[in-house]
């Protein structure tokens, strides 16, 4: 497995390399944006770690450049903020996932095997609802035939609920399915991505998405 470090942080680009190096990652390093811009457009990894605040271009501003250019790569964006909006702009970017620093290796490790472990769709494989048409390979969704834009967590929200539409689910279980983290299950980051899928839906109605009080949501069957 082949790893992009992107992180001006010589010290700690330099031991979070020596830690995967020592579980027989093969890992790269850049120590600014525009480099690690390009070693993310130009090479195959298996993952990407993405520090946001870099010299030359920020984290999130290459994130959605690849995003935007079909590169898929998982990236899990590394940062010293804590607050809401922060983690909802480096998920907003195509994010996978963020971690805050300081972290320990292990959690880390955690998240890498987490994105690793999840499933690649089956590429002949269409998922309706009503009259949204979703298609797993392109990441695409459409709405009564036109073509719909989401950021890859409201994409991943909505496959999640189109996926398992007719139960109930609850916001625990979209945080653990969609972000892979220890989240604490009060937190409303749910809600506020439920709130701007359900406006790219033009659902004022909940004609897709339907609010369980106290418990989550549902796509009723």
């Amino acid at each position: 497995m082949k790893i992009l470090i992107v992180e001006d942080n010589v010290k700690l680009a330099g031991y979070i390399k020596m830690a995967f190096e020592n579980k027989s990652y093969v890992v790269d390093i850049a120590y600014d944006g525009e480099i690690g811009e390009k070693k993310a457009f130009y090479n195959e990894y298996d993952l990407i770690i993405l520090d946001i605040m870099l010299p030359k271009k920020d984290g999130v501003s290459i994130c959605k450049n690849l995003r935007k250019n079909e590169i898929d790569t998982p990236v899990i964006m590394l940062t010293a903020k804590g607050e809401l909006e922060d983690k909802v702009e480096s998920l907003d970017s195509g994010a996978d996932d963020y971690l805050v620093k300081p972290f320990e290796m292990e959690e880390l490790f955690a998240r890498v095997r987490a994105l690793i472990r999840r499933p690649k769709p089956k590429k002949w494989e269409i998922y309706n609802y009503k009259d949204i048409k979703i298609d797993p390979v392109a990441h695409r969704v459409g709405l009564a035939g036109k073509v719909i834009l989401l950021t890859l967590k409201e994409y991943s929200i909505l496959e999640y609920l189109v996926l398992n539409k007719g139960r109930v689910i609850t916001r625990a279980e979209i945080l653990e399915h969609c972000w892979n983290n220890d989240y604490d299950s009060f937190s409303n980051i749910v809600d506020v991505y439920i709130k701007r899928l359900r406006k790219k839906l033009n659902d004022k109605d909940e004609k897709y998405i339907k609010t369980i009080r106290g418990v989550g949501y549902q796509l009723q069957e």
